[in-house]
């Protein structure tokens, strides 16, 4: 009791941590069992970020309107106001928070895989950069754990470099869901978006984007090794308008967090998903994991040396075809490199559709 009567006390003097480390010097015989614990809240910490991926935005959408509708409607005019006046924010730069950034709940977030990141090379802060991650998988999750967040240690690892990860650009539109992303670091793939970063934001700066997409997502299964990336050349012709150094990075593990229901192609289910995604941006998958809803596998994060690209304003279709001929060797050098390092075979191979 005197314990959490100290916490309380350091918590209002305004030590907000007293709380967290006090409750973790309690006697072990009041918990349940620590590492019992210790496993609901990893879960509990990968839920909430699914559901506020999933529904935060229409959720709040819906509030707005209700609030809207009733006496507090001046709560959800002011709000509106500021939602347009602010529009143009994610477009240019974003408001990322270190604050958000380095949130404990991303800690068991990172545990529960648990997600890893290991350095192969070294970035210099004097370069902007083109991350292109693979594979998809279905929710990104090592993405969002390694660039979203500094639960691994990305701007310890990368002095320098301020990471930013591009996703649905129409994510930015829902109220609240736009600033939970952008706290984050999290951009929208559009061109405005990834230009700004890139030219008007000094150097350092890295920009992610999943070079497969949503068409990538739905080939997503276990144990397949396998990248959307043949005809993907608008990554290059960026990084060439731009001058940004391209950097590829894989994951050993990503495709494995849910198991998938693949539809052959020609049947009626696959030719819905492919509507579907172009309709929305996404593509709906029909997946299932373990009993706490998703597989607990290790997911193994590597970025491949860097190339160095010039800055070509108007660059040829010979110079796009040479650099991403340059990326996907790159690519395939850094998974033959460590795959029997993360339990693949040396017969296993990387498929570049």
């Amino acid at each position: 009791m005197k314990t959490i009567l100290a916490a309380y006390s350091g918590f209002i003097k305004g030590t907000g941590s007293s709380i967290l480390s006090a409750l973790q010097d309690l006697p072990s015989g009041l918990w349940p069992c620590t590492s019992k614990m210790e496993k609901h809240l990893q879960v509990i910490s990968v839920m909430q970020w699914v559901i506020s991926f999933l529904a935060l935005g229409a959720a709040c959408t819906a509030l707005l309107i209700y609030i809207f509708c009733t006496d507090c409607w001046l709560i959800a005019a002011i709000y509106i106001a500021w939602l347009i006046f602010d529009w143009n924010t994610p477009k240019q730069g974003g408001r990322r928070s270190s604050w958000v950034r380095n949130w404990t709940v991303w800690t068991y977030f990172r545990d529960y895989f648990p997600v890893r990141l290991i350095k192969t090379h070294d970035l210099l802060p004097s370069r902007n950069y083109i991350f292109g991650y693979h594979p998809h998988g279905i929710f990104c999750f090592g993405g969002f754990c390694n660039f979203g967040t500094e639960a691994t240690g990305f701007s310890k690892k990368f002095p320098g470099i301020k990471p930013s990860l591009a996703t649905l650009a129409g994510n930015f539109r829902f109220p609240i869901l736009r600033d939970y992303l952008m706290s984050g670091g999290i951009c929208p793939v559009n061109r405005n978006s990834i230009d700004y970063l890139l030219s008007q934001n000094g150097t350092g700066n890295a920009v992610i984007i999943v070079v497969g997409g949503a068409a990538e997502s739905l080939q997503c299964t276990p144990g397949l090794n396998s990248v959307t990336l043949k005809n993907r050349k608008g990554f290059v012709r960026l990084a060439l308008r731009k001058g940004a150094d391209l950097v590829p990075v894989y994951s050993f593990g990503e495709n494995d967090a849910y198991k998938q229901v693949i539809f052959d192609e020609g049947t009626v289910w696959r030719s819905l998903q492919k509507k579907l995604q172009k309709m929305l941006g996404f593509a709906p998958c029909l997946f299932f994991g373990s009993s706490w809803g998703i597989f607990s596998l290790t997911s193994t994060w590597l970025f491949g040396e860097p190339i160095t690209v010039p800055k070509i304003e108007d660059a040829s279709e010979e110079a796009v075809d040479l650099y991403h001929a340059m990326y996907i060797k790159s690519l395939q050098c850094l998974f033959d490199k460590y795959k029997t390092r993360f339990g693949l075979k040396e017969s296993d191979i990387l498929h570049i559709h």
